[in-house]
């Protein structure tokens, strides 16, 4: 059975135990942390913890290699697009130029402009983890009475609660319709050439955007029928009191944002400086 992407797995770990709610707030200082410091030190402690938990949370690689992959790709068009268009951010950054490869004009290679980019590419995979293992960790229905109780529009929280349980749903249509669509003779596979690979490809866009158009129109109108959205307020099923695990989760976290303030920002500088 293929592997679903991005989509809730049960499993008995300690992450699993959080309640939605803390691993809403403790990703998003997380993700403060990492993106407020350019410290390599920082960004380096926090991959280390976040293979750490990656591990804990006990998600299997395989279970996520698309994803990765996907983001790794784009992340190497970044880094190309960076370079291309500001090849010296870094020097302009450290005020030091160490030339490693002399090329034509501004584009000479140089260590402080291969550290910046380090630094950035070391922000982006620190927080891949953590939000994998905030999808894949968290019930789409407890993220949404998570987002409720935090402050948010309880109607907006059902959207993206409604929004993450169609992902698999729009999956296993996706390998449905394709599964069809080879029945009946069109070739997906690499045997056939890329652009008759990209046209056949469009046998199973058109079916799939129906089939979700009715399922959003199915769901509407139970919603509608149900009363959503006549009250202000509701309760969730799912929700779930703190426990001293989640206390102590937060509190380890907000140390970790703070520490990562201070160290950044005692000296009036964002960027770790090495080159000095």
């Amino acid at each position: 059975m293929a592997v679903e992407m991005l989509t809730y797995i049960d499993r008995k770990t300690l992450i699993h135990q959080l309640t939605g709610a803390t691993k809403l707030l403790c990703f998003f200082m997380w993700s403060t942390a990492t993106m407020l410091t350019y410290d390599t030190r920082i960004l380096l402690l926090q991959f280390f913890l976040s293979i750490v938990l990656f591990f804990i949370s006990k998600i299997k690689l395989k279970e996520v290699s698309f994803v990765i992959g996907f983001i790794l790709f784009f992340l190497l068009i970044n880094n190309i697009t960076i370079y291309l268009f500001s090849p010296q951010e870094g020097v302009g950054i450290y005020g030091t130029s160490h030339i490693l490869w002399e090329l034509s004009g501004s584009y000479n290679i140089t260590l402080e402009q291969l550290f910046y980019q380090f630094n950035l590419t070391l922000k982006y995979i620190t927080v891949i983890p953590a939000a994998l293992i905030f999808l894949i960790t968290t019930h789409p229905s407890e993220f949404a009475s998570s987002l409720n109780r935090i402050g948010v529009s309880y109607r907006i929280a059902f959207s993206v609660s409604i929004a993450l349980r169609y992902i698999p749903d729009v999956q296993r249509d996706f390998r449905n319709i394709a599964r069809a669509q080879q029945a009946r003779g069109i070739d997906l596979s690499r045997k056939e050439k890329l652009p008759k690979r990209i046209k056949n490809a469009t046998s199973i866009l058109f079916p799939l955007i129906f089939s979700s158009l009715d399922r959003i129109e199915t769901i509407s109108n139970v919603m509608d029928l149900r009363g959503f959205g006549k009250h202000n307020q509701r309760t969730w099923y799912s929700a779930r009191p703190f426990t001293l695990y989640d206390y102590v989760s937060l509190f380890l976290v907000g140390v970790l944002l703070v520490a990562s303030i201070i160290v950044t920002y005692h000296d009036g500088n964002r960027f770790y400086n090495p080159f000095m």
